[in-house]
This record gives structure tokens, C-alpha cells and sequence, in this order.
């Protein structure tokens, strides 16, 4: 994925999911999504885990992730006239992206999903996301009807002003996959400060 799309997408990510409107609008009686410990952030061996083959190209249509209860439908998003990347309407809670421009999820390269952590009614579909772990799977539904099977390397939170473009964004040798939604310190004036973001590879379809 070329750097401006990448410095572009970054920015998308820190503003566009960072709008905390349920926290905004009158949900702090609830408790604030979870975020991730530096116990599931990346390790030296992470680069080295098996991978399988790479899959043929296929759109997907679902995102699973078991252990926080996620199963979304997948919309694509595109680049806004800005150039920063669109996210899914707020409105939809339980509805997710994926950047339909970039990598599709199992073939080789960094394929990227984005949904929000909640809206102006209550937690949306990564809100939990925070509290995944490393280990955890991901499967997507591919329009071909294969499922891509990823495993969790780690769970990470980055503030928006220095959230590292090349490292989410960046190209892979091999299947990879980045889940993203908002996260870290929050403020009643710009919403969160940051975002978690899931880094996982390929291990496995069906």
C-alpha cells in the first residue's frame, strides 16, 4: 500500500472512529470499552510464527471473532475525497469495513477492517476489541464461500498523534490482517484519544 494512503488512512483512523458518541452523549454510566495490556502487545518471534499459503483473491462478506462475540457483516470502504479512508455509518452498530481498495483478507499483503467502538445508543461491533488476546482467532467469510482462518500475533493501543502508519499499513510477505476501532484516554470534547488495533496473520481456511 503506497505511504500517502497510508499516512491518509492513518488519520482516518484516529478521527473518523474516534467520535466516542455514546461516552459523549450521556453513556458513562457504563463502563468504557477494555484496552489492551502490554502483556498482548508484539513479541521478537512474532514475524517468525507458521503461515499458511496465501488464498486466491476473494471479497469478504463476515467477520467473526469467537472469544468477544463478534460476527458482523462486512461493507467496503473506500478513500473519502480527502484521501483518508471512510468507516462504516454510526448508526450501524453491529456493521464493520474493510478497505476494498487494499488487500482482501488471505491473500498475501495487510488487509484492513474498521468498525467503531460504539455510538450514540451504546456499544457498536468492536467494542470488546480491547480484550482480545493474543492466540484468539479471526475468521472471515469470502465471497468464493472459503473462510480465512487468522490467528492473534497482538493486541495493541497507539495515541492518535503517533500512531505508526508503516507498521498497521505496511506491506507483508505474508497473509496478514488488522482490525482497528478507537480507543485509549477518552475526552468529552474529542471523544478517544487513540486506537487499538489487532495485528494477525493466516493460519488456516476452509
Amino acid at each position: 500500500m503506497p505511504n500517502r494512503v497510508n499516512a491518509a488512512m492513518g488519520a482516518a483512523t484516529a478521527l473518523a472512529l474516534a467520535a466516542g458518541a455514546w461516552l459523549l452523549f450521556g453513556g458513562t454510566g457504563g463502563a468504557p470499552p477494555p484496552q489492551p495490556s502490554a502483556a498482548q502487545a508484539a513479541r521478537a518471534d512474532t514475524d517468525r510464527a507458521s503461515a499458511a499459503a496465501p488464498l486466491p483473491p476473494s471479497p469478504p462478506d463476515r467477520v467473526r471473532i469467537p472469544s468477544i462475540e463478534v460476527d458482523a457483516p462486512l461493507m467496503g470502504l473506500a478513500l473519502t475525497r480527502s484521501g483518508s479512508l471512510d468507516v462504516p455509518p454510526p448508526s450501524r452498530k453491529n456493521l464493520a469495513g474493510w478497505y476494498e481498495a487494499g488487500t482482501k483478507p488471505g491473500e498475501r499483503g495487510t488487509a484492513v477492517v474498521a468498525g467503531h467502538v460504539d455510538n450514540a445508543h451504546g456499544p457498536s461491533v468492536f467494542y470488546s476489541l480491547g480484550s482480545l488476546k493474543r492466540g484468539a482467532s479471526i475468521e472471515v467469510d469470502r465471497r468464493d464461500g472459503s473462510v480465512a482462518e487468522f490467528t492473534v500475533d497482538a493486541v495493541e493501543v497507539y495515541d492518535a498523534k503517533h500512531f505508526p502508519d508503516t507498521k498497521v499499513y505496511g506491506a507483508a510477505r505474508r497473509p496478514e490482517l488488522r482490525v482497528i476501532t478507537c480507543g485509549g484516554p477518552y475526552s468529552r470534547k474529542t471523544g478517544y484519544q487513540g486506537n487499538v488495533v489487532v495485528f494477525a496473520h493466516l493460519t488456516g481456511s476452509r
